[in-house]
């Protein structure tokens, strides 16, 4: 009897193609075409590094088989096949199938050893478009405004970028992310893959009801896309593609609770969201809360916007660890502050957690949530992983 073949797939539905597995990868088992990421099974041998870096953890998928799916079974997928039953060579009696089974759940077992859990849309989230447009059909929109958000004196020259999509159906939710291709070639004479970057207006536009949208894009010394994305001119058309991400939604239930952690640009998916509750609910409440990190008020991407959002829509913490004079805070110190507030929407099970920006914020706030929640005799681990198996609970850094 064959035993069953363990095989590590990419979901394509929640993968962003970032590309970043595929860097990662030390034996060049990721690879990509138009479309789809996928791995290679012939060259897989589960070491798990791409594991830890990808932001949305399509790349935590695994399924059972009698023989793998090849390359051009991936690449033509819109979404991960489900777990089919296995027969083995040989035949299919009653003690073959126990043994498979047994086989089976050592293998799952042995594929999740040190992953992290698989992160799951809210229950009411809207149904996401995905993947409508490839690298070998991009859409094409135009620059409708390219705004600088912070000062010359911060050092940092964060835009506010707005792209019209004129006729072409380009639908996106709040928490997803479009990939802009810039031109050119790499030093390898290949065009440049796209690059990421997180929508920052409501599913129904920059300006309501035109089919627009914004994106928050730092310059990167020697970056190329946020280089190309930043010196972009009124008017100049720019290949896309996309939308991608279906997991870190936003609920579309009035009542659900939002924690939203941010740094820098990482506000870019909540500046959709505090759109969207705005003009869904003008006027009630919001129940939305947000600390958000910079080095300074002027460096702080949407700091004068931000502070007219009324508090009973949301109620902000700024935190700042670079202003002369005054003592080093983080988004982590200002949640340990406002610890009581924080445990009442732990334990409250309408509350969805929502992580974004750089990757080194994630133990400061992860160890911040683990010090509240077990404060109040909560295990922090349990109630993450519970959050998170109900689309409660949902991290994307870089």
């Amino acid at each position: 009897m064959n035993k069953p073949l363990k095989q590590h797939l990419i979901d394509p539905e929640i993968c962003i193609r970032c590309y970043t597995c595929e860097m990662t990868c030390p034996v060049e088992a990721i690879t990509h075409d138009d479309s789809n990421v996928v791995i290679d099974a012939a060259k897989c041998d589960f070491c798990l590094d791409c594991i830890p870096v990808c932001p949305t953890g399509s790349i935590d998928e695994w399924r059972f088989v009698a023989k793998p799916y090849s390359l051009d079974d991936q690449f033509g997928w819109a979404e991960l096949p489900a777990q089919g039953e296995i027969v083995a060579a040989g035949g299919d009696d009653a003690e073959g199938g126990d043994d498979l089974q047994a086989a089976m759940e050592a293998l799952l077992a042995e594929a999740h050893k040190g992953a992290g859990g698989k992160a799951k849309a809210p229950a009411t989230a809207a149904k996401p478009s995905v993947n409508l447009y490839n690298l070998g059909k991009p859409a094409v929109a135009k620059v409708q405004g390219n705004f600088r958000l912070t000062s010359d004196e911060s050092g940092s020259d964060v835009r506010h970028i707005i792209l019209d999509f004129g006729s072409q159906h380009f639908p996106v939710l709040e928490g997803q992310s479009i990939g802009i291709i810039p031109p050119g070639t790499d030093a390898n004479g290949k065009p440049h893959l796209p690059r990421l970057y997180s929508v920052s207006s409501p599913r129904d536009g920059e300006r309501r009801n035109y089919n627009n949208l914004s994106l928050t894009v730092k310059r990167e010394d020697k970056g190329v896309c946020s280089n190309y994305v930043c010196d972009l001119k009124l008017g100049d058309e720019v290949q896309v593609t996309g939308p991608f991400g279906a997991t870190f939604l936003m609920p579309d239930d009035p009542s659900a609770r939002l924690l939203m952690i941010c740094t820098g640009t990482g506000s870019a998916p909540f500046r959709g969201f505090t759109m969207r509750r705005q003009r869904a609910a003008a006027g009630t409440s919001g129940d939305m809360v947000m600390f958000f990190g910079a080095r300074t008020p002027d460096s702080l991407p949407y700091f004068g916007p931000l502070n007219k959002v009324p508090e009973r829509l949301l109620k902000k913490h700024l935190v700042f660890s670079r202003i002369p004079g005054v003592d080093k805070e983080y988004v982590q110190d200002r949640m340990m502050v406002e610890q009581e507030a924080i445990a009442d929407m732990l334990a409250d099970p309408r509350t969805h957690i929502y992580i974004c920006g750089l990757k080194g914020m994630e133990q400061g706030v992860e160890h911040a949530f683990k010090n509240i929640a077990e404060s109040t005799g909560m295990p922090w681990e349990a109630t993450r992983d519970v959050m998170r198996d109900e689309g409660r609970y949902h991290v994307e850094t870089y």
